[in-house]
């Protein structure tokens, strides 16, 4: 089978070039697993000032707690010791708005075949995110369920807020209308520059 040179090659040179044996034990510091999207944009050892081998970080399209999710997440607990779970998801996530038709034509039409499985699209983020946190404490399988937590990254901002906090939920709101005084006031405010 010929092999394809891109970007798999150059990772594997830059490993080769700066390979260096772990030196840290398997269990994570912090006790804590995070569970995020896969999104390029998101770098959890940076956004929470992490070094390696202080937590477990679980990734998949939408920080959604699925059954592999579920899986890791027992593993983690018992075989590597975490009790803390924290879910980030993240605004302009590409399953968000998105119905779960319009995800699998998009990989059909990728691949030529229909996936056979849910794709986790969803039309709020709060409420996404509070979902992954249920299903992980209503996990019977999972040692520790009563430290798990939602946050929603924003990405312009680089801000967290708690999944499902009013503030943050009114203020969301009032973004998507058209006719909420916040835009009400910015075109107002427009107006009077153009003047």
């Amino acid at each position: 089978m010929p092999t394809v040179a891109g970007n798999i090659d150059a990772l594997i040179a830059k490993a080769k070039a700066h390979a260096r044996p772990a030196t840290m034990a398997p269990r994570p510091r912090l006790r804590t697993v995070i569970l995020t999207c896969m999104d390029a944009r998101i770098d959890p050892g940076a956004l929470f000032d992490l070094r390696p081998g202080e937590v477990h970080v679980l990734r998949n399209a939408g920080a959604l707690a699925t059954p592999d999710v579920l899986r890791s997440l027992a593993v983690s607990q018992a075989l590597l010791g975490t009790d803390e779970v924290l879910v980030v998801g993240h605004t302009e996530c590409g399953l968000l708005g998105q119905t779960e038709e319009e995800v699998a034509d998009a990989v059909e039409r990728a691949s030529g075949h229909h996936p056979g499985m849910r794709m986790g699209s969803f039309p709020d983020l709060d409420n996404a995110v509070r979902e992954s946190v249920q299903a992980i404490r209503d996990c019977e399988f999972l040692a520790h369920r009563d430290a798990v937590r939602g946050y929603v990254l924003d990405v312009r901002q680089g801000t967290l807020h708690e999944a499902g906090h009013p503030r943050h939920a009114v203020e969301r709101k009032a973004a998507k209308s058209p006719l909420a005084l916040n835009a009400l006031s910015a075109d107002v405010l427009n107006l009077k520059r153009g003047r």
